[in-house]
């Protein structure tokens, strides 16, 4: 299944995807189930798959304004430096351990609305990753068991503002300014991709590729960071762990290539699809 947020009439509400238009979700089980987030946790995915098997979309996919995925994560955290080509660019070192940092749910936009590009920066810089939604929740979850407790998967652009990112050793002030995060198209559903290690993953700017990867590279496997973060604290449902991003960012190329009020970025991993933002200035 393929499941969004988004919004109607002024109000949130959520759906499943369907080949000619969108189910509203929220409008069937929103007194029982008012988010996503909310259906994840209550192990609803089934029921809402068997009873709107038959159903009719009640939207048109074309035109909804779309919410992050997840709008309302318990937590968002972020995998730094998971791809060897990316540690080589930065002159870092590989570290025995996943490097973890924060996102706030705030900084995030959804599929087609634009990311901002901060006033305060010109170094507004792409990272193309993969988005991990948790659906069974838990607390020192071994490796072995850890893709029995994903919900699904997304596409993901931790955006980043590098001169701030720059500031101190920590990422965080860089890592989550207003509106530098996309999120989505939508959640696949884990059923779909029994194995996150066998996807590819492209991002463009302005059409042209400048991030490819495929997942099997990753130094820090999907099952080992789960296992790795909910160590450090439980795990729950609608929680969002973002990957990593590979070699090719913009601040490490010659010359440098950083995102622009004008820009269209995307950001396509297989068995997915396509997560696309145009770039504005902040008003």
């Amino acid at each position: 299944m393929k499941l969004v947020s988004f919004h109607r009439d002024g109000k949130a509400t959520y759906g499943l995807v369907k080949a000619n238009g969108v189910i509203d979700l929220g409008q069937r089980y929103g007194t029982r189930w008012p988010t996503l987030r909310d259906i994840l946790a209550a192990d609803g995915l089934a029921q809402v798959e068997r009873e709107t098997q038959d159903a009719t979309p009640d939207l048109p996919w074309d035109g909804l304004t779309l919410a992050p995925v997840i709008p309302n994560p318990d937590k968002i955290i972020c995998i730094g430096l998971n791809y060897r080509d990316h540690v080589a660019e930065t002159g870092r070192t590989e570290t025995e351990k996943p490097a973890l940092f924060a996102r706030f749910a705030g900084s995030q936009v959804g599929h087609r609305q634009p990311l901002v590009k901060p006033a305060v920066s010109d170094e507004f810089d792409y990272e193309g990753e993969l988005a991990v939604v948790i659906g069974k929740g838990g607390r020192h979850v071994s490796a072995v068991d850890a893709l029995a407790h994903v919900a699904g998967y997304a596409c993901y652009n931790d955006g980043s503002v590098r001169d701030w990112q720059r500031h101190t050793s920590q990422f965080l002030a860089g890592k989550t300014f207003a509106g530098t995060g996309a999120f989505g198209p939508w959640l696949v559903t884990a059923d779909e991709i029994p194995d996150p290690s066998r996807l590819t993953l492209d991002t463009r700017l302005n059409g042209q590729v400048v991030q490819h990867t495929t997942t099997d590279l990753m130094i820090t496997a999907i099952p080992e960071q789960i296992a790795y973060i909910s160590t450090v604290l439980p795990l729950l449902p609608g929680d969002v762990i973002v990957s990593g991003t590979p070699g090719g960012v913009g601040v490490k190329r010659k010359p440098q290539l950083f995102m622009r009020a004008g820009d269209v970025v995307e950001v396509e991993i297989s068995q997915i699809g396509i997560l696309r933002n145009p770039v504005v200035a902040e008003a």
